[in-house]
């Protein structure tokens, strides 16, 4: 079998439970539940996948993971003339954090978006022991590890096409809400907050967000609503980027990117 044959397995890591999805296949290997330990307490999501890797059928895969936005952090780059290097970027979208989070030691991987001159950058911090773990994983389970990234990322990318050049995208995962806000092309925010799996919680975070940048703006961006698996009622000033149809949304995170 040549690597563009292989097998393509979606890992989706939520807050209480993970997923695991070969391709556009709904029968499995399907998902599992645990019991969290805290805020970034990843190791009872590993052990999670790692039952679920031990059901899929044997044979060479790549494995790709999407993060809910509970195992990372995200943060705004202002453009600064000041940086010379790569190496600087990096420390200086530290400093960045740090004024967001408080002491951010290297336990964390940066990522940055790619922006012309100029213009801020997006910034997601994923835990070095995550990711290592996740590599170590794939490893013992004979899979290449394809990919990780934030599921806010992924979204994005997979939307983008549908979005203005002034935009408001807020992606509600399972217990989770996460905001892009753009103006005139540019990163304007990025904020992650918790956010209950209601449609009453998540009608009122739009109302809210949408009366703020009201309040804020001349003129307020579009308002866009991507909430994978998730149907309800949802009010009618924001364009929907998924199809409403309800469901496992771990399932339909991963289907997002297949």
């Amino acid at each position: 079998m040549s690597p563009l044959s292989a097998e393509t397995y979606t890992a989706v890591l939520g807050p209480r439970s993970v997923g695991l999805y070969r391709g556009r296949d709904p029968r499995g290997p399907g998902s599992a539940a645990f019991e969290p330990l805290g805020d970034l307490a990843w190791s009872p999501a590993l052990a999670a996948l790692e039952g679920l890797l031990a059901r899929r059928e044997p044979g060479r895969a790549r494995l790709r993971v999407l993060l809910g936005s509970h195992y990372a952090r995200f943060c705004l780059v202002p453009w600064s003339d000041a940086i010379d290097s790569p190496a600087e970027l990096q420390g200086y979208a530290r400093l960045c954090f740090e004024d967001l989070y408080g002491a951010f030691d290297q336990g964390w991987s940066l990522r940055l978006s790619p922006e012309a001159a100029g213009r801020p950058r997006l910034a997601a911090a994923l835990p070095e022991e995550l990711l290592d773990r996740l590599r170590a994983l794939a490893r013992s389970a004979g899979l290449r590890l394809a990919s990780v990234q934030p599921y806010l990322m992924a979204a994005f990318n997979r939307y983008r096409a549908s979005l203005a050049d002034d935009f408001l995208l807020l992606v509600a995962e399972p217990g989770r809400g996460s905001l892009l806000l753009a103006r005139d092309g540019r990163w304007a925010s990025v904020r992650s907050l918790a956010l209950d799996d209601s449609d009453a919680a998540l009608n009122d975070l739009v109302a809210r967000e949408g009366a703020l940048q009201g309040l804020e703006q001349d003129t307020p961006p579009a308002l866009f609503l991507h909430a994978p698996g998730r149907a309800g009622q949802i009010t009618s000033d924001v364009a929907r980027l998924d199809d409403a149809e309800p469901g496992d949304p771990l399932q339909a995170m991963a289907m997002t990117v297949n």
